[in-house]
């Protein structure tokens, strides 16, 4: 192999390491140098599967000292520490220089809510407030939010979380192109590991897509149960799509008296 050719597979692997962790492994720190195989090899060992899980760890390994809830640059791909929880996740995301965002963002905002949720709502991305305040759904929206959960007996100080796709904002409000929303999908996918919640509730057309990578429209998939990950997932229309035509108010309400029946199947003295 030729040593570009290697520079290439390490550079692959690298970036399937980042996304899929959320952050940069340590095992990637520094840049090896390549050179060329020679013309006729000696028999080489065989070759790695990278296909495969890593191996588990040795008992030293096992017997190291807790990581204190920090995402360790040192856990395998896919893999989240013991110690991860939504604390540790909103440190990584802070310091997160992983798409332009980052570059015009004033504050990050991971997330807000109970630590154990039986709803999970997921938007698009922060706004004006949201980026001020480092808190989701704050301005306008979120308050339109927080009266629709509070009509189904939801909210985020008692029983929900509240996240984005994205955790800063998109300059002038404009959607998250999709290598941000990539950037910042082992955030999220981390945050519904650790949160486990019963449901899902996405708001709006780019939360849909996004989590279901799907170019489908909002008006067609609103209001329907989907497994996510054997998790009841729905969509409705994003509060500022209320905001701005009054004639989605009736059908959004509609969802969300659904949704609620289907959370009373699972949770059935939640609302008392």
């Amino acid at each position: 192999m030729k040593a570009a050719e290697k520079s290439l597979v390490y550079d692959m692997l690298k970036k399937i390491s980042a996304a899929t962790i959320g952050y940069e492994s340590a095992a990637f720190a520094g840049r090896p140098e390549f050179a060329d195989d020679p013309e006729t090899p000696a028999v080489l060992p065989q070759a790695q599967n990278f296909s495969q899980a890593p191996s588990a760890p040795s008992q030293a390994q096992e017997g190291a000292a807790p990581l204190s809830g920090a995402l360790s640059d040192s856990a395998p791909a896919g893999v989240l520490p013991a110690g991860a929880s939504i604390d540790s996740i909103a440190q990584k995301i802070a310091s997160c220089s992983r798409c332009p965002l980052c570059q015009t963002r004033k504050n990050v905002v991971p997330g807000e809510g109970v630590q154990n949720p039986l709803v999970l709502v997921i938007g698009e991305g922060p706004g004006a407030d949201e980026d001020e305040q480092g808190r989701p759904f704050v301005g306008k929206a979120g308050q339109l939010l927080d009266k629709m959960l509070a009509a189904i007996n939801l909210s985020r100080q008692k029983n929900c979380f509240i996240a984005n796709v994205v955790k800063c904002r998109p300059p002038m409000n404009r959607d998250p192109a999709p290598q941000e929303a990539a950037a910042c999908r082992s955030f999220l996918d981390a945050q519904i590991h650790v949160l486990k919640p019963k449901m899902i509730l996405a708001v709006g057309r780019v939360a849909l897509q996004n989590l279901l990578d799907t170019s489908i429209g909002i008006n067609k998939m609103r209001g329907q149960f989907i497994d996510f990950k054997g998790i009841p997932f729905m969509a409705t229309y994003h509060p500022s799509a209320l905001l701005r035509e009054e004639s989605l108010k009736r059908p959004a309400w509609e969802d969300l008296k659904a949704f609620k029946q289907r959370l009373l199947q699972i949770a059935p003295d939640y609302d008392k």
